[in-house]
This record gives structure tokens, C-alpha cells and sequence, in this order.
């Protein structure tokens, strides 16, 4: 016989016993032990399923909020995510209660998008601020629960901080320019560099045309006539685009340049009326104006770059 051929197969023959013993489990003890560490760190954490998903309904200040609870199979382990919707509330409330926790009770907490997807699709009607609010809050809870298996927040599950600290705004307000430029002030000698600055309320509805050359606050023309309900707001748009440019330039007289100034309309206006008061506010620096129209008139928005440089927030009512 060949002493080559005699000296390969017995090299073979001692490869294949040697994975014939790694697959009966006959490794050394540092190899078990190595390979042991590997298993427990690849395996990753133990499945954990949804018990319950309810909603938590609460009024502080009168303010209706709505919070996602979702338990799970381990004892003290829950997330919590926010699905306010506060003129639906009893509806959220409903979504949550009746619809979410049927669906998602008995599923791996570990897979969010899958969740995500199956409460999205089954509807058949997509999208809807009812569901979408309902939705986004068991998400939230669900990457809550994420983050408390993993023992980390959840930004680092996201690829970690890109900063060290972000700027927030604070709100000041009053019933005149004067009123709301002190209010301005007072936060920014505590530390604020960015305020938000409304008169009169959101959209300024309590103003009610008693501002200015009319400071006589009387009902509208159609209260008077008894339409509508006795609750109802009601502003006048031409004291109130007035109000907002008085107030810009009384709030830059008093506070100076370098806070940083913003408003929200509140879409309480009409498109052309929300671009020419922009366009008035240009000379004040706004850091940004928001919600200048409503979602049904984005059209608007075309026009309002082409007429000023002014910075825009919007989206919280077009989702």
C-alpha cells in the first residue's frame, strides 16, 4: 500500500471521529465551557408574552390624557406610551380596551413591528387619529418594555446619543403685549432661550375683539342670533393678526435679539390671512410659526415659501 495514501486516510478517519465527537457533545472541558458562553450570549432573552393591554384614563388639570398599559407574563414587568387624543378620548379609550387587547394578548412582546403591522393592516380602513393614537401608544409601551429587559433607555437601543442636551421652549402669555413681553422676561432670566409667546389664549379666542381701537368685547353676530351653542368660541381675525405683530415687537423691545421668539396660529385663520401675517412677523426673526393652516388646506404651503423665509412647524394634526 501506498504510505501516502495509507497516511490520508488516517488523517480523514481522525477528522471525521473528531467531528463525530463535536456532535455527540465530547468536547474538553475549556471547549464545552467556551462554547457554553457563546450559546447563553447569542441566545438572547428568554420569550416574555403580552398578558394585557389596557388603557389608562386621566384629567390632570383637566387636560384629558390616555395612557397604554401593556402587561406582560413576567410578574412587575409592564410599559407604559401615551395615545392622547383629547377631543376622542372616550374613543381611544374603546380602541385600547376592546380591540388592541384581543389582538396583541398572547403575542411575543419582542416583536414591535410585526404588532405594529398586524394592528395597522387588520382594520381594512387604514390611518385615523382614533386607532393611530391608540396605535402609537402601544408602541411606545412596547419599546418601554424593550428598554427594561435590555437594562438600557431605549435611545441607546436606537443607535445611541448624537447630543449632549437639547434646547426647550417654554410658554409665555398675557392679555396685551406688555403683559406677555414680562411673562417672556421672567423665563428667560431663568435660563430659557427659546420661548413661545400667545396672547389671549390658543388662537387667541379670548380676545374676542377686545383689543386695540375696539376694546369693547361684545358676542358675535351669530350669537346674537342665537345659532350655534352658548360654549362656543369665536375670534376675530383682523384684532388678532394685529395682536400677534403688536406683540412680536413688544416682546423684541423689552427681551432684545438673541432669544429665540415663537408663535402658534393654531390654524385659527384663513390661508391668505395666516401668509400676510407671516410675512409682517418676517422682520422679528421668528424661530418658527406653527400651524399656520389646517391639514385640509396644505396647498398653502407652496405659496407661503414662495413669500416668505419665515421657519414652519406643522404636523401634529395631519397624521
Amino acid at each position: 500500500m501506498n504510505i501516502k495514501n495509507k497516511n490520508r486516510r488516517s488523517v480523514l478517519k481522525s477528522i471525521g471521529l473528531g467531528s463525530l465527537a463535536g456532535g455527540l457533545g465530547m468536547l474538553s472541558i475549556p471547549e464545552q465551557a467556551s462554547a457554553n458562553i457563546y450559546d447563553r450570549a447569542t441566545k438572547g432573552l428568554p420569550p416574555l408574552k403580552i398578558t394585557n393591554v389596557k388603557a389608562i384614563a386621566t384629567s390632570p388639570h383637566g387636560i384629558e390624557l390616555i395612557v397604554v398599559k401593556v402587561e406582560t407574563s413576567e410578574p412587575g414587568l409592564y410599559g407604559l406610551g401615551c395615545a392622547t387624543f383629547r377631543q376622542r378620548a372616550h374613543a381611544v379609550v374603546a380602541a385600547i380596551d376592546k380591540y388592541l387587547n384581543d389582538l396583541c394578548k398572547g403575542r411575543d412582546v419582542d416583536n414591535i413591528e410585526d404588532m405594529w403591522q398586524s394592528v395597522y393592516q387588520s382594520s381594512y380602513w387604514r390611518n385615523g387619529p382614533v386607532l393611530n393614537n391608540a396605535l402609537s401608544g402601544l408602541d411606545q409601551a412596547l419599546w418601554d418594555i424593550k428598554g427594561k429587559r435590555a437594562n438600557m433607555p431605549v435611545y441607546q437601543l436606537l443607535g445611541g446619543k448624537c447630543r449632549f442636551g437639547v434646547d426647550c421652549y417654554t410658554h409665555a402669555s398675557g392679555n396685551s403685549p406688555e403683559q406677555v413681553a414680562e411673562s417672556a422676561k421672567g423665563f428667560i432670566d431663568k435660563g430659557f432661550r427659546h420661548v413661545r409667546i400667545q396672547m389671549g389664549g390658543y388662537g387667541a379666542t379670548q380676545l374676542l375683539g377686545g383689543y386695540g381701537d375696539t376694546p369693547t368685547v361684545k358676542d358675535p353676530d351669530f350669537k346674537q342670533a342665537g345659532f350655534g351653542m352658548p360654549n362656543d368660541n369665536y375670534m376675530d381675525s383682523v384684532v388678532y393678526t394685529k395682536s400677534v405683530v403688536d406683540m412680536f415687537a413688544k416682546v423684541r423691545e423689552v427681551c432684545g435679539e438673541k432669544v429665540e421668539l415663537l408663535h402658534d396660529i393654531h390654524e385659527r385663520i384663513q390661508p391668505l390671512e395666516a401668509i400676510n401675517l407671516i410675512k409682517k412677523l418676517e422682520e422679528y426673526r421668528p424661530f418658527f410659526i406653527e400651524d399656520p393652516f389646517s391639514p385640509e388646506n396644505n396647498r398653502y404651503f407652496k405659496l407661503l415659501r414662495q413669500q416668505t423665509t419665515v421657519p414652519i412647524a406643522m404636523g401634529d394634526t395631519s397624521g
